[in-house]
């Protein structure tokens, strides 16, 4: 791509590249190129109307907050002011003492813990481990 650059910024470059076109095949690059520039324009000044009409809504809001005796930072302190929400633990339902005295509690919720398993295929139950019996 940058080759295709040089060649077409650059005048004689430019020309040695063109020299076996016809002038109408020329024309024809040339009115796709006004049509690029055309919209690419047109773009241009459809992004500078939006940015007028954000900086417009800007000034309206900081005279709104100016007459309201406000400023930014206290935008800023009411976002410090609010708790960040974190989500509960959930309380053990069970917990399960080893053969090495390493405590293993469980919530009930999700895959079974291997060391549950084992017990229950011994013969133990769910309740033998329950925290609330």
């Amino acid at each position: 791509m940058n080759e295709f650059l040089d060649i077409l910024t650059h005048g004689r470059r430019l020309q040695g590249a063109v020299k076996e076109l016809s002038i109408q095949e020329l024309e024809t690059v040339q009115e796709k190129l006004a049509n690029i520039i055309d919209k690419r324009k047109e773009k241009a000044l459809e992004e500078e109307k939006i940015g007028q009409e954000k900086r417009a809504k800007l000034e309206e809001i900081k005279k709104q907050m100016e007459e309201a005796g406000l400023n930014f930072e206290d935008l800023q302190s009411l976002n410090e002011d609010t708790p960040k929400k974190v989500g509960k633990k959930r309380p053990v339902k069970y917990k399960l003492t080893d053969s090495e005295g390493v405590t293993h509690p469980w919530t009930g919720i999700g895959r079974m813990p291997r060391v549950y398993k084992e017990a229950l295929e011994s013969g133990k139950s769910l309740e033998d481990y329950s925290v609330n019996a």
